[in-house]
């Protein structure tokens, strides 16, 4: 009986240390799998900042005409302003030219009389710009142009092919000096339309005329005459 128990145990510790040896033999070979696993295992993540529109005019500046014009006898007076813009929208932006009219009919009033006798340009062709500014015969005008650093920056309406305005610079229209005088008119006139950012400045100029033809009528006042404008700035 005794012989028998030992034997039984004897074989009990064999068939454990048996199957303890297999289940280790079977974790070393599975281990480098599961390390492997383990080591394949990511996530990725975002990192997002959001930077925000900013544009605003860096310089705008009154304009006085270079010089006084005869109110009898007549003349010819021109003035310049420059603004700059900047802008990091790519997609571009656009300035509106606004002249303001309150009581008054023409854009140029006199300062003291209230006197308007400079009269708006009369040669707009279609609302557009006309090529070269046209003079009147009868009475004194004033009419306004724009360019830009970048001819790319101007405008449309400005650019010119031929003898015609309003011409898209894909098709050839580019921006040249004193060619497309648009009449001051409220509402709002697109004077540059930029593609992209301008993120170190773009320079404009707009230029304005005053003409008064000899033996004008009505004949403007002995006083200064003031057109009031507003530059206004959209991105796109």
């Amino acid at each position: 009986m005794i012989k028998h128990l030992s034997e039984s145990l004897t074989y009990a510790v064999f068939a454990s240390v048996t199957i303890v040896s297999m289940l280790m033999m079977a974790f070393f070979v599975a281990e480098p799998a599961i390390s492997h696993g383990q080591d394949a295992t990511s996530n990725d993540f975002y990192i997002r900042q959001t930077i925000t529109d900013e544009n605003s005019f860096k310089v705008v500046a009154d304009v006085n005409m270079d010089g006084s014009i005869n109110g009898v006898t007549g003349g010819q007076a021109t003035g310049t302003t420059q603004f700059v813009v900047l802008s990091n929208n790519s997609a571009g932006y656009t300035v509106d030219i606004d002249f303001q009219y309150t009581t008054n009919n023409e854009a140029m009033v006199g300062d003291e009389s209230g006197d308007e006798s400079i009269r708006d340009y009369d040669g707009d062709v279609g609302g557009q710009p006309s090529f070269n500014f046209v003079a009147s015969s009868s009475a004194g005008l004033f009419a306004y142009t724009v360019t830009s650093s970048s001819s790319l920056d101007t405008a449309q309406s400005f650019l010119s092919l031929g003898s015609t305005c309003n011409f898209d610079s894909g098709s050839g229209g580019s921006s040249v000096d004193d060619r497309c005088w648009k009449a001051p008119a409220s509402g709002g006139f697109t004077v540059v339309d930029a593609g992209d950012a301008a993120t170190t400045g773009a320079t404009s100029t707009l230029k304005f005329v005053v003409n008064v033809p000899n033996g004008a009528n009505p004949t403007p006042l002995a006083e200064t005459y003031t057109a009031t404008a507003t530059l206004s700035l959209f991105t796109k």
